[in-house]
């Protein structure tokens, strides 16, 4: 690894959060970057909070074990189980990702804002105060989507299966009159075209990666680490799952070629929760 230019890490459940590399690539085009997919245990959606924020822990220990600078835990899952705590543990930039409500809130015309988001995501106390704060400026309604990020993990992003789904977590929404959507989770973006073809032009869809790599440049320039303007960025890919499906739907997600390397053992399992 570049000392000179040490790595980004990114990770998540599994090939969601590559919505928002894409954007940090895209903004922050002299870092490198690594990303975790932790797809032997995906999807977190729905998984015990301690157990996310074991595997929380387990990957930025790995990021950190690879020379990372910072880490961007880009899951809203494992955001709202363990940010605070991966915070309190590493001494080094953590950023995370939550629904954009506030510049729902902000847009909307109708007064209603409807967020698709997982289970465990509407269901932290993270979330809760996320409403808190803003939930009061409109009407707010909340869709836990379960079997959408799985969609996206098994590269079904225009068919049968997910265009059902989104009808069915859809439709409450439209009927309320929502117009903008929150997407809750960073495997939805890879569905926007389908969502956007189903409720049409007049709604607003909202992906946070943006908000996020602007944060990620905040902390890299306050702590003076961003790269040097004259450096080379780069991608590696890891992930706990199999490594050749994964690398295949990685490369359909970016629309490139992508090599990823299997995770270490003594990361890819769940052990002792350190925090």
């Amino acid at each position: 690894m570049n000392n000179h230019n040490p790595p980004i890490g990114v990770f998540d459940s599994g090939v969601g959060g590559l919505s928002v590399l894409r954007r940090i690539r895209a903004d922050l085009p002299h870092e490198t970057l690594l990303y975790v997919a932790d797809s032997g245990h995906a999807p977190y959606g729905s998984k015990p909070v301690d157990f996310v924020a074991r595997r929380a822990f387990a990957i930025t220990e790995f990021l950190l074990d690879q020379g990372a600078k910072a880490v961007v835990v880009a899951c809203n899952t494992a955001t709202a189980a363990a940010i605070a705590r991966l915070r309190a543990h590493f001494n080094l930039p953590i950023i995370g990702i939550e629904p954009a409500l506030k510049p729902a809130v902000a847009e909307t015309r109708s007064g209603v804002v409807g967020i698709l988001a997982t289970s465990n995501t509407v269901r932290s106390d993270k979330f809760a105060d996320l409403l808190d704060q803003h939930g009061h400026r409109a009407r707010v309604m909340v869709q836990p989507c379960p079997g959408l990020a799985d969609c996206v993990e098994h590269g079904e992003l225009s068919g049968p299966r997910p265009r059902a789904l989104l009808e069915r977590y859809l439709e409450p929404l439209l009927a309320a009159g929502a117009d903008t959507l929150v997407l809750g989770c960073t495997h939805y973006p890879f569905l926007t075209p389908l969502i956007q073809r189903l409720v049409g032009p007049n709604v607003t869809i909202l992906d946070p990666s943006p908000a996020v790599a602007r944060q990620l440049r905040r902390r890299l320039e306050a702590a003076e680490l961003l790269a040097d303007g004259r450096a080379v960025g780069g991608e590696r890919y890891f992930t706990s799952g199999a490594p050749e499906p994964t690398a295949r739907l990685m490369a359909r997600l970016l629309g490139q070629p992508v090599t990823v390397e299997i995770l270490p053992e003594r990361f890819g399992q769940s052990g002792p929760f350190h925090a």
